[in-house]
């Protein structure tokens, strides 16, 4: 939860999950919750930016390396994470 009791999940969980499951050559997660404050989703939970790079992405549309990542965090979605933006490639794009 942040401050204001609502909930949050953390850019250092986002990470660790990524982490596990897409064994990133690359990953970098930030949190954009303050540029979001008074907005209306900012009480339903994290804003998020990832940018990941994972061999895992290799040959993959946008869409399917989107789900990698959701999958990679669907415990923590629910707990939290109300906008999520993704920069997902494989090691060999720019």
């Amino acid at each position: 939860m942040n401050p204001a009791g609502h909930p949050h999940v953390s850019a250092r969980s986002v990470q660790a999950a990524l982490q596990q499951a897409l064994d990133p050559v690359a990953l970098e997660v930030r949190d954009d919750s303050a540029a979001h404050a008074g907005h209306a989703g900012a009480r339903e939970g994290s804003h998020l930016s990832v940018r990941i790079v994972s061999a895992r992405f290799a040959g993959l549309p946008r869409l399917a390396r989107h789900r990698l990542v959701y999958d990679a965090l669907s415990t923590l979605m629910p707990q939290g994470i109300h906008a999520l933006a993704i920069d997902a490639r494989a090691p060999d794009e720019p």
